[in-house]
This record gives C-alpha cells, sequence and structure tokens, in this order.
C-alpha cells in the first residue's frame, strides 16, 4: 500500500480522505490556498504546501503546482477528491508521466465522459436510454433556438462539460430561450472553461437517481446500489437517500446493469456514478457519468458498510475489489442533508461570515458528521459555500427520518446564515416524508417550506434574558475585581433606579419584531419578569461555556445560548431563534443604507452588465449579474424607474452591501 498520499483538494472531503489514510497508515500531504493557511484539512495533515492565492483558478486548479507539492513531498500517489481536477484528465495524464498514481480512473476515461454530449452518443451506442434533446456541436443560438422548438418546451439547457449543477437553465417559453442560453453558456465558461451546451426535454417531476460504480484493473466491476438525490435547489444536490424509495428489485437490478455496461464501455477503473433521471412511472434515462468520488457518498458506505476512499486506494494500488457483487447487500436505510452557508429565504443566495460556534451533533452508529470547518474559521466567498455533511442511518426510511430530525434540531452554528433551520422543516415537509419526491418538491411544498416567521414563544424569551443577566453580573464582577475600588456601588448590577423599583429592560429584535423584556431584581438572585403582559418569577444559572439552565416560575427550562457580538443565538428543544440587543443609546448614531441605490447581497465579481445608464426599466428587469461561490445572481429592478449610474465594470470585485447602481423609481 501506499506509505504518502496527497489529497489534491480542501474543505471536507480533504478531512475525509486524511481520516482514511490515517486509518491505513498512509502519511498525508494537504496543498492549501493563501486563504486556507489555517484550514482544518492543513491542520489535519501531515505536511502541507502552499500552491497559490485564494482564487481557485490559481491554486485548487493548478495541476503544474499540485504535481510539484507532491514530487516535492515524496507522495506516491494523489487524491483528487471531488470537485477542482478530479474529472480533469490531462491532470490525470501528467500524474500518470511524472510516476505519480492518480486515484481515480484513467484519463482516457475521463475524457470520454468528460464532454456530457459525448458521453450520451457512447451511451446511445451501447443500448443506454437517453432523454430525447440535442447533443450536437452546432452551438450558434439560433440552431440551438431551433433545437429546442423541435423538442418542445419545457426544455433544459446543461453545460456539456459541467457538473454540481453549475451550467443549467430551465426553458419554460420559447420567449426565454436567449436569455437563459446567454446565462447558462456565461456560468458554464466561467466554471468550466467550456461554453458548449445541450439541450434536453426537460421531465415533468422527474426523479435524479444514480448508480455507485466501481472497477478494477483486472476486470472487475460492481454496483454498491442506488441514491436518490432528487431534492435540489438551483439544480444542485440538497437530500440524498439511499436505497431509493419505491425502488423495485427488479428495477435495481436493470439499472444497476446498465451502469456497470456504462463503466465497462470506456475501460473504467475506480469509483464513478452514473446518474440518471426517471419519470414518476419508473422509465429511466442515462443524464451523465461522473468520473469521481461524489459529494453523497456516505449514504452508499452506511447502507453497505464499505468504505469507498479504501476501496479507491485498493483499487490504485492495484489490488482487486474488495467483494464482489453477489457480497454486496442492502442494510438499512441513510440520508444526507448538506448543510450550507446561505439564506434559503433569499433564494438560497450564498453567505460568508466567521463561524463564532460549531458543535454538530454527537458521532455515532447512527449519526455521522463530515466537516472540513471549525469554530473560528472563516467560510470565504471563494469556494462552495458547504458547511458540513449530516448522514444518519437507521433500519429503515422512518427511522431514518427521526433520527435526521433529531440530528439536525442539535446542530448549533453561529456567525453565519445556515440552512440548517430550512432543513429541519424539509425533512418533516409532508411530500418528504411520504416519500413523494421529484426535482421540484422544493418549489411544490414552498407554503410548507418556507413558512411566515413565527414569534419566540416566552421561555425562549426567558431564556435569552437569562442569559444576558448573567453575562452582566460576569462582567460586573469582573469590573470590581480589575477597579480600584472593589466595593464601588458602580460595580454593582442591580438594577437600580432612582425613586424606582430596581429593574432593567432587555429591547430584543426578532427581525422586524421587536421584544422588550423588563426584568425587576429580587432578593435572593431572584428576578421577576415580565413577558406577554404577565409578570413570572425567573432564577437561572450557567451550564458550562454556552449553557444556561433557568426555572420559569416551576418550569426548568434549558438552551444553548451564544451571543456574537449584538446577536444573541438561542438553540432550545431543537430550534433556533435570533436576536439582536437592542441599545436605545446608541440608535441615534445608526444611519440608514441610501434609499436610491440597489447594492451587492455578497460579495462577489461583476459577470454581466444588462442595462445602460438613462435605461427606463420595468419592475424584476434583469440589471446586472453577479457570481460568487459558484453561483450567479441576477440584481433586477425593484420597480419601474430608470436607471441613473452603473457604479461597477464587467470583472470588477465587490464587497457585500457594495452600493452597484443608482437607481431612481418611476
Amino acid at each position: 500500500m501506499f506509505t504518502k498520499l496527497l489529497i489534491a483538494n480542501r474543505g471536507e472531503i480533504a478531512c475525509r480522505v486524511i481520516r482514511t489514510a490515517r486509518r491505513l497508515g498512509i502519511g498525508t500531504v494537504a496543498v492549501y490556498s493563501a486563504a486556507d493557511r489555517g484550514a482544518l484539512h492543513v491542520r489535519a495533515a501531515d505536511e502541507a504546501y502552499l500552491v497559490g492565492p485564494a482564487a481557485a483558478k490559481e491554486s485548487y486548479l493548478r495541476g503544474d503546482r499540485i504535481l510539484e507539492a507532491a514530487l516535492r513531498s515524496g507522495a506516491q500517489a494523489i487524491h483528487p477528491g471531488y470537485g477542482f481536477l478530479a474529472e480533469n484528465g490531462d491532470f490525470a495524464a501528467a500524474c500518470e508521466k511524472a510516476g505519480v498514481v492518480f486515484v481515480g480512473p484513467p484519463a482516457s476515461a475521463i475524457r470520454a465522459m468528460g464532454s456530457k454530449s459525448a458521453a450520451k452518443a457512447l451511451m446511445e451506442r451501447a443500448g443506454v436510454p437517453l432523454v430525447p434533446g440535442y447533443h450536437g456541436d452546432d452551438q450558434d443560438a439560433r440552431h440551438l433556438r431551433a433545437e429546442a422548438d423541435r423538442i418542445g418546451y419545457p426544455v433544459l439547457l446543461k453545460a456539456s462539460a459541467g457538473g454540481g449543477g453549475k451550467g443549467m437553465r430551465i426553458v419554460e417559453r420559447a420567449d426565454e430561450f436567449a436569455a437563459a442560453l446567454a446565462s447558462c453558456k456565461r456560468e458554464a465558461a466561467s466554471a468550466f472553461g467550456d461554453d458548449k451546451v445541450l439541450v434536453e426535454k426537460y421531465l415533468q417531476r422527474p426523479r435524479h437517481i444514480e448508480i455507485q460504480v466501481f472497477a478494477d484493473a483486472r476486470g472487475g466491476c460492481v454496483h454498491l446500489f442506488e441514491r436518490d438525490c432528487s431534492v435540489q435547489r438551483r439544480h444542485q444536490k440538497v437530500l440524498e437517500e439511499a436505497p431509493a424509495p419505491g425502488m423495485t428489485a427488479a428495477r435495481r437490478a436493470a439499472m444497476g446493469a446498465a451502469a456497470v455496461a456504462a463503466a465497462q464501455a470506456i475501460g473504467y477503473v475506480g469509483a464513478g456514478t452514473v446518474e440518471f433521471i426517471a419519470d414518476q412511472a419508473g422509465t429511466f434515462y442515462f443524464m451523465e457519468m461522473n468520473t469521481r468520488l461524489q459529494v453523497e457518498h456516505p449514504v452508499t458506505e452506511m447502507i453497505t458498510g464499505a468504505d469507498l476512499v479504501e476501496w479507491q486506494l485498493r483499487v490504485a494500488w492495484g489490488e482487486p475489489l474488495p467483494r464482489r457483487q453477489d457480497e454486496l447487500a442492502l442494510d438499512g436505510h441513510a440520508l444526507e442533508a448538506r448543510v450550507y452557508a446561505e439564506d434559503p429565504a433569499k433564494g438560497f443566495l450564498p453567505a460568508t461570515g466567521r463561524i463564532a460556534h460549531f458543535v454538530p451533533p454527537a458521532a455515532s452508529r447512527h449519526v455521522r458528521v463530515d466537516t472540513g470547518v471549525a469554530a473560528g474559521d472563516e467560510i470565504s466567498p471563494h469556494y462552495d459555500p458547504m458547511v458540513a455533511k449530516l448522514i444518519v442511518w437507521d433500519r429503515d426510511r422512518p427511522a431514518a427520518l427521526a433520527r435526521m430530525r433529531e440530528a439536525l434540531g442539535a446542530f448549533e452554528i453561529v456567525g453565519l446564515t445556515t440552512n440548517v433551520a430550512f432543513l429541519s422543516r424539509l425533512v418533516q415537509c409532508t411530500p418528504f416524508a411520504a416519500a413523494d419526491l421529484d426535482t421540484g418538491l422544493i418549489e411544490r411544498a414552498r407554503a410548507e417550506l418556507f413558512p411566515p416567521p413565527a414569534a419566540a414563544p416566552d421561555e425562549v424569551l426567558a431564556l435569552a434574558t437569562a442569559a444576558e443577566l448573567l453575562r452582566l453580573g460576569r462582567d460586573a464582577r469582573a469590573h470590581a475585581a480589575a477597579s480600584g475600588d472593589p466595593w464601588s456601588p458602580w460595580s454593582e448590577c442591580d438594577g437600580w433606579r432612582l425613586n424606582q423599583d430596581n429593574h432593567h429592560v432587555f429591547d430584543f429584535r426578532e427581525g422586524d419584531r421587536p421584544h422588550a423584556v423588563t426584568v425587576h431584581y429580587r432578593a435572593g438572585g431572584a428576578f421577576e419578569v415580565e413577558l406577554s403582559g404577565a409578570r413570572r418569577m425567573l432564577t437561572c444559572e450557567s451550564v458550562g461555556a454556552t449553557g444556561v439552565r433557568a426555572w420559569l416560575d416551576d418550569e426548568s427550562i434549558a438552551a444553548t445560548v451564544v451571543r456574537s457580538g449584538d446577536a444573541i443565538e438561542v438553540f432550545h428543544r431543537g430550534g433556533r431563534h435570533r436576536f439582536e440587543l437592542h441599545d436605545p443609546w446608541l440608535a441615534g448614531a445608526q444611519t440608514e443604507a441610501h434609499g436610491g441605490g440597489l447594492t451587492a447581497p455578497m460579495p462577489g465579481k461583476v459577470i454581466a452588465v444588462l442595462v445602460a445608464a438613462g435605461a427606463k426599466v420595468d419592475r424584476g428587469a434583469p440589471l446586472l449579474v453577479m457570481e460568487a461561490m459558484k453561483m450567479e445572481h441576477t440584481i433586477v429592478a425593484p420597480a419601474a424607474g430608470a436607471v441613473q449610474e452603473i457604479l461597477y465594470r464587467i470583472g470588477d470585485q465587490v464587497a457585500e452591501g457594495a452600493e452597484l447602481i443608482r437607481f431612481d423609481a418611476a
């Protein structure tokens, strides 16, 4: 077996590969960009090498620098993870030429599947069913439009060299085609350096089902069953599970055989995924083959007991597959939820920030967390905004769903916006719980998934208040101890008021909703609090660094309460509540944002300006396109009006909150 392995990736997949390598006694080498100097994968590896600046194209996509690091370190093999260089045939060939083992398929197999168009032609010759579409080389916009008209709307535009949902657009009507094609090509060129697209019929209520395949260099090839990846947002997976609900043994065998045939047709070696799209009747069509390990591979590991990274390393070393097809069996049900730094309420807009508090659910036989971050780390705009993957397993789907609900309720992240609360609603929503799955589930269940925000209950406000009272008491004691007069009355924290009952008013803001909690100080360390118009007795104590236990009248309540700046996060009974503590003395110093401008919702780069100064536009008209964290975001007109001035040009980097366009509403 290899004695030293370089991981040509970052984040959770780099950490995950390092864990298996360490278990096998293999030394590990990390690579990192300037932005990742202190990242968790760098800290976890035995040694690490800087490969360039923050931008991925100047660091993690620089195959020459990564190969140089492998040779300098003495690594015998390179594991590419997924993304970046994982499906780069030229990099695989360069590794082979340099005498370094590429832990993945041969360059010829990567190239065969690297173009969706070429892959579909190959699968067609192999007899694998295809979705009706156009996969040719003629990329003239008029020709592509004619093909879309021939196929019939809705159609799906897909980047030929793409993956991970990048460069994909659904086109509902002919008059939307030109704008969708331009956007698709622009995103494809940015993400993959190739703007070629294909056009396919968009199936109504399709399911996304993929088969995990594995082949060795001795002619062996097996499938490790299927994963259902239908639940998606922006064409990117959010929840995955294995096995697929409702899958019959006959259809599993047919899809598995088709996937193995696809792998064998290109002389595949290593881990790969053959992705299919299926209609509600179960008829399936080939979509693409990903010539790498998938993000969702842990659910397959949970139901088979296989360590797929170990399989990759053994096969790359030249060993046969660890198991034959007849030795593989399904065991239970697994679910994976992708925890992202993003705001679901704002169209899943990526978020950035420093993680002030990070406590995932405890790992066990039933719960696994794969992550590449820890408290204090930063989610930057340079890379994918994934924070962690939460994977659960149990004997069947209902039990696994219960595990997932419990684990999401125990996930605590403070410092940036995440989708944890959305995921909790998603796994409990009616269609997902009933396994009524398709790629449009999130839109179908929008009313259930995006309910109006409910006000925090009294016990949560009491816990936030208790945490502040405990903090004020600690600060007062520290101030007294450090002062020249520890007995000074100014060091007291007892809510003293001249000619009034001793009290303190906490002005909490929950979004736009104010919560004023008046606290009256009573003897023996007790407090009388005014909540919902009633007075209730409160006592409290700290539990560790962030825990709070309180007694509200005769009710015992507890929570994790984390303060970050003026923000207070309360994690209570599986829910998360966020408050801003408002200081009326500072209110007058706050300035309002300029009302005549459109601002950047995230840090990123301007990639398209769609209007000129002086243009008159309707409400919702696209004005400018930004790119950040591998996603495009279109800035639209908030109302009918006129564009006064465009403040940035194509290629400019902008900070979050920067004014992009001066706009006059009609």
